[in-house]
Order: C-alpha cells, then sequence, then structure tokens
C-alpha cells in the first residue's frame, strides 16, 4: 500500500483513508460494532422467519419495499445532478444533432453531384 497513486478524478474513500481507518477512537468504533450487532440481529430475524416450516404469510423486507416503491416512482426520487444531465445531454441531444450533421452533409453532398452531373444514379425508372 506504500506505493498506491491516487486516481486522477476520483478521490480515495473515507473507509479507505489510512488515517481515518487506523486512527478510529473508541467511540466509533464503539458505533461501529453497535451497527454490526444490530444488523446481524436483523439477518438472524430474517433468517428465523424465512426458516419457520409452519409460516403461512409472506415475509415482509422493508428495503425491498422501499427499492420497489423508488423504482415504480422514479421522479419523486430523481436529483438533477451535473452527471444526469451530461447522460442526458449525451444520450437525448448529441444523437439529434450527429444525425442532422450527417444526413445534411450527404443530402449537400449529392445536390452538388446532381448539379455537376457527376452522380451515376443505380436506379431509374425511365431507363
Amino acid at each position: 500500500m506504500a506505493d498506491y497513486q491516487e486516481a486522477p478524478l476520483a478521490t480515495r474513500p473515507k473507509t479507505l483513508d489510512p488515517n481515518e481507518y487506523f486512527n478510529v477512537s473508541t467511540d466509533q468504533r464503539r458505533v461501529e460494532q453497535s451497527r454490526a450487532a444490530l444488523r446481524a440481529e436483523l439477518k438472524r430475524q430474517y433468517q428465523t422467519q424465512l426458516n419457520n416450516p409452519h409460516r403461512k404469510e409472506l415475509i415482509e423486507d422493508p428495503a425491498l419495499t422501499r427499492w420497489v416503491y423508488a423504482r415504480a416512482n422514479p421522479y419523486t426520487y430523481f436529483r438533477p445532478t451535473f452527471k444526469t444531465s451530461l447522460l442526458g445531454a449525451m444520450f437525448g441531444v448529441v444523437p439529434l444533432f450527429a444525425l442532422y450533421f450527417i444526413f445534411k452533409t450527404d443530402r449537400d453532398r449529392k445536390e452538388a453531384q446532381i448539379k455537376a452531373g457527376t452522380l451515376e444514379r443505380k436506379f431509374s425508372l425511365s431507363s
């Protein structure tokens, strides 16, 4: 880890910063342990509900319910940022201008060839 170099466009996550990772206070460590204990208890509770052989009802996972609701209602949870604006422009606006430029230059080239009389038409109704 001594020869690690930072990426030019990304910062190191706070959890991977050695100063934050190794120099954690006892209060912070205690908070992390309590969160881990809470996660373990929730996981144990879910596993006991899931593996109950006498279960008649569905197991409701609140995280899954929130995720499904957020997927069903995307516009209430959409936050416009620089990245989403850039992606919208790249996939919504740029292709329109690119196609316009391609078709316009092709049409102008064919018109110039027709006016000069150098265009050889492959399909003609008169012949």
